[in-house]
């Protein structure tokens, strides 16, 4: 359990933003389900879902990166949730999964040349002596705006993507689980991204909230 706890290159919760960020959101709990259930929710609704700033470097991956920036894609927020629980001595690792996500934009689709999203990461964590998994990628309003059902967290069940959207319409489908992590396996993530996706270590074009707001008719 003890490498769970550790700091990493990217869970580097020692940094004094990633630290002092995971005290002020667990707040005064004490109880470690209370203080995970608070941390999922500033991370799922204090740092934007922002599929347009992939940064595959360490940099680019960390935690305190991510807070810098105040947004991040799946990976970069579960990595974001897993350093502030360990920073709070609650044993967290890294899930992955492919999924088919049916939320994307005509600019990410044309991009990505397909709707499967591979690596997609959520945040695994040790709770009452068992494993529960929480997914803190799509912020509030970003579910409102696309019609989903905003995903909950009480620290005792798992947290995964809902299979519809409120209308009946499919949401997401999960095709392949790949199993959970100490630490980010970046290289593996890299691989994969250049042979599905054709991309190198970034993919960084902004202004993925004026898209949402546009084809959602928030414009």
């Amino acid at each position: 359990m003890e490498k769970y706890l550790l700091s990493t290159p990217a869970l580097d919760f020692t940094h004094p933003m990633v630290s002092g960020f995971a005290q002020k959101s667990a707040g005064t709990e004490k109880s470690p389900v209370s203080q995970a259930v608070n941390l999922y929710y500033a991370v799922r609704d204090g740092i934007r879902y922002d599929p347009y700033s992939i940064d595959l470097t360490v940099h680019g991956i960390r935690a305190s990166t991510t807070l810098a920036n105040g947004r991040g894609w799946c990976v970069a927020k579960a990595i974001l949730l897993a350093a502030c629980c360990r920073s709070l001595k609650i044993p967290a690792r890294l899930g992955f999964a492919d999924v088919r996500n049916h939320l994307s934009t005509e600019r990410m689709r044309q991009q990505m040349k397909t709707d499967v999203f591979y690596w997609h990461g959520y945040t695994s964590i040790y709770l009452n002596e068992k494993w529960v998994k929480a997914t803190p990628a799509f912020n509030i309003e970003l579910c409102e705006k696309f019609n989903l059902r905003v995903l909950e967290f009480d620290g005792t069940t798992d947290s995964i993507y809902h299979p519809f959207d409120l209308s009946g319409h499919r949401h997401m489908e999960y095709l392949r689980d790949r199993g959970c992590y100490d630490d980010v396996p970046l290289h593996e993530i890299i691989d994969t991204f250049k042979r599905a996706y054709g991309m190198d270590e970034s993919f960084e074009t902004g202004g993925f909230d004026a898209d949402v707001n546009r084809e959602t008719g928030r414009a």
